[in-house]
């Protein structure tokens, strides 16, 4: 195994963070990818005693610690605010509801999670953006001139200030592209590079699973972003070869419909070949944590967990450091 195969904790925030660890060691995991919510790991208490005693609780469980995620308040930062957002984040970053409070609540509540990073001795954090042109994504009633690059200006405007404070830290923001986001395909990861003026604090959580029911190419986008690829998540997804009765775009259906076009599926269960996935994260030199998210409506999830474990150390692999052709030649 060349690299250490995490447990993002996100979608299992219901158990106390002693007994998750309990359980990532039983399934075989070398460490934890903590979500910021539930007790996991709280922004709001993260002083230096607070994540001393986080890192001794790992250590107790024999686990390692390398990111932390808050895929929840990082939404906010620049999202179209509404309910949705209520019922996701704290009562101290949604306040009164005002959208333009719960923004400027919610990226201060980033530069803090880069300081909590700090703390932890960590280099990394995954998460979201939000963004405010998500909604204009089919474009009917047609887009008024100019409305995508203010979009992207609004994007730069809120999280540079973000990521300038992530880079006096030493820390980098893994942006999970992703419908919803400011980017969720090659071309708009690249738009949203340009229009951070490249900030080299800024890269990508690479997450095949949302690029491949789009038809994205998920292996071009490690070489298109290899100098940008910070952490990366282990997820399946599965898409039906037949027409089905809900497309692409979910048809307002929750995930496991089975009448729908694709859903996350746990590692190994899907369509997605890792394969040649790790194959480009040896060829970028990739060599951070494997981290299994777990999504899978249809399946129990400790199972999920201890075959997706199990998966990532078989298909896991280092480069060959010879031409297998090298013994044939004469000297």
């Amino acid at each position: 195994m060349s690299r250490p195969i995490t447990l993002f904790t996100g979608q299992w925030a219901d158990l106390p963070i002693d007994e998750m660890c309990k359980k990532a060691t039983q399934l075989g995991y070398d460490g934890l990818e903590l979500c910021t919510w539930g007790d996991h790991m709280e922004i709001d208490k993260a002083d230096q005693n607070y994540c001393d005693e986080r890192k001794a609780l790992l250590k107790k469980h024999n686990l390692d610690l390398y990111t932390i995620s808050t895929h929840l308040v990082s939404q906010c930062v620049c999202d179209n605010i509404d309910e949705r957002h209520k019922g996701v984040v704290p009562e101290y970053i949604w306040g009164n509801g005002d959208p333009e409070g719960v923004r400027q609540r919610a990226a201060e509540e980033m530069v803090k999670t880069a300081e909590a990073a700090k703390r932890l001795g960590i280099d990394t954090v995954v998460g979201f953006t939000g963004s405010p042109i998500w909604h204009a994504l089919y474009a009917f009633p047609p887009l008024t001139e100019g409305m995508i690059e203010k979009g992207y200006e609004d994007f730069a405007k809120r999280w540079k200030p973000i990521l300038d404070e992530y880079q006096k830290l030493g820390v980098k923001y893994a942006l999970e592209a992703h419908p919803t986001e400011i980017a969720f395909d090659i071309h708009t990861a690249h738009l949203a590079l340009k229009a951070l003026d490249y900030h080299p604090a800024f890269g990508f959580n690479y997450d095949p699973s949302h690029f491949a029911y789009q038809h994205v190419d998920y292996v071009k986008f490690i070489y298109e972003f290899a100098e940008r690829i910070f952490h990366v998540h282990i997820k399946d997804v599965y898409w039906s070869d037949v027409p089905k009765d809900i497309g692409v775009f979910g048809g307002h259906a929750t995930f496991g419909d089975n009448r729908r076009y694709w859903n996350f599926r746990s590692p190994g269960r899907g369509k997605v070949n890792f394969e040649n996935i790790i194959r480009a994260l040896n060829d970028i030199g990739y060599k951070g944590p494997l981290s299994v998210e777990w999504e899978d409506s249809g399946m129990n999830r400790e199972q999920g967990a201890t075959e997706a474990c199990e998966l990532v150390k078989r298909i896991d692999f280092e480069p060959s450091d010879v031409a297998f052709d090298d013994a044939m030649q004469k000297e």
